[in-house]
């Protein structure tokens, strides 16, 4: 099978496409056929080696240290069932699916097996292929935040970096559990978030939210920029700040916050569950959750696709197809 390798850390230019062999399923796995993907900011993490301060070395023990220990990276995918195992009752031959590899990665291949009882649900029916791939890796970071910070019904919600891959689910998700949601963006993007239903939304670049006489339940800090010293004085008096993307001392000092304060902060991995997958699938088709796309590339031209979300200031999901079907439905 074909599949995108990343050797070792760098530019987009490190991206290989080569011949692999094809994964072979067990008697209780699921074989997709890959139909499109996506190139996430975890992908760029990952094929880049820039991870947030202080995380560096502890990362890189992890993932690899001076590659990537998994060189086909690629976090979510929409695909067809290619063959399943004999043992699987789940699913059949021909289904279309949704999956979410996470970080365990592989999606930028043209086959991709799952556990049946894994993170592998039916894709949505009124979605293409194309669409229906960008709804995971923001969509379960978001839930897995608001699921943490025990976001309720008219609670109000700020999110700092609004119209990423996870900052436009997260706006359409809080909104969808009936919070109320101030969005913060650069001017570039503030009509694109309004229209993601946010209440208000804060040109970063024209005012510092920081200095708001508003005050929020909960502040979801998705850009990096709204550590706790920055956000405590928008907080309610027991507010919680869910840090997406934070430094390790950041990361670390969220235990003193919650000892010292009546606030708390939420940081660490996200936790993705199957029903998380099912319920953005059931949300998808109501219509009350939707992809986001930017841009779209060819599988040949996926280094293309990694430059977009090298800048820092994609809109929503940049998604990657593997041939005619990504269109379909």
């Amino acid at each position: 099978m074909r599949a995108i390798l990343c050797p070792h850390y760098g530019s987009a230019d490190v991206l290989e496409l080569r011949e692999v062999p094809a994964p072979v399923p067990g008697p209780r796995d699921v074989l997709v056929r890959v139909v499109a993907t996506t190139v996430t900011s975890g992908d760029w993490r990952v094929r880049s080696g820039k991870f947030p301060e202080g995380f560096g070395w502890i990362a890189k023990l992890a993932v690899g240290w001076s590659g990537p220990r998994q060189p086909i990276l690629g976090t979510e995918l929409s695909g067809v069932v290619e063959s399943v195992g004999a043992k699987v009752t789940r699913f059949a031959v021909g289904d279309a699916v949704i999956g979410f590899p996470g970080a365990a990665m592989g999606a930028h291949a043209e086959l991709r097996v799952f556990p049946e009882d894994g993170l592998l649900v039916p894709k949505p029916a009124n979605l293409t292929f194309g669409d229906a791939a960008a709804i995971l890796f923001g969509g379960t970071t978001a839930l897995d935040v608001f699921r943490r910070a025990k976001l309720k019904a008219g609670e109000r919600v700020l999110i700092n970096g609004a119209a990423g891959g996870v900052g436009s689910a997260a706006v359409q998700l809080a909104k969808q559990l009936g919070a109320h949601v101030t969005a913060v963006c650069s001017t570039a993007n503030v009509a694109f978030v309004e229209a993601l239903g946010a209440d208000r939304v804060i040109d970063y670049r024209t005012h510092d939210f920081a200095t708001d006489p508003d005050r929020y339940d909960l502040v979801v800090d998705i850009a990096g920029t709204a550590p706790y010293a920055r956000s405590k004085t928008v907080l309610t008096p027991t507010g919680r700040l869910a840090l997406v993307l934070a430094t390790l001392w950041d990361n670390l000092g969220a235990l003193w916050v919650g000892l010292t304060t009546k606030h708390r902060v939420i940081a660490g991995p996200v936790d993705v569950r199957r029903e998380d997958l099912e319920r953005l699938a059931e949300l998808a088709v109501e219509g009350s959750y939707a992809p986001v796309v930017e841009q779209r590339f060819a599988f040949e031209r996926i280094a293309d696709a990694h430059r977009v979300v090298d800048t820092g200031h994609k809109r929503g999901a940049v998604v990657v197809t593997l041939g005619a079907r990504a269109s379909e439905r």
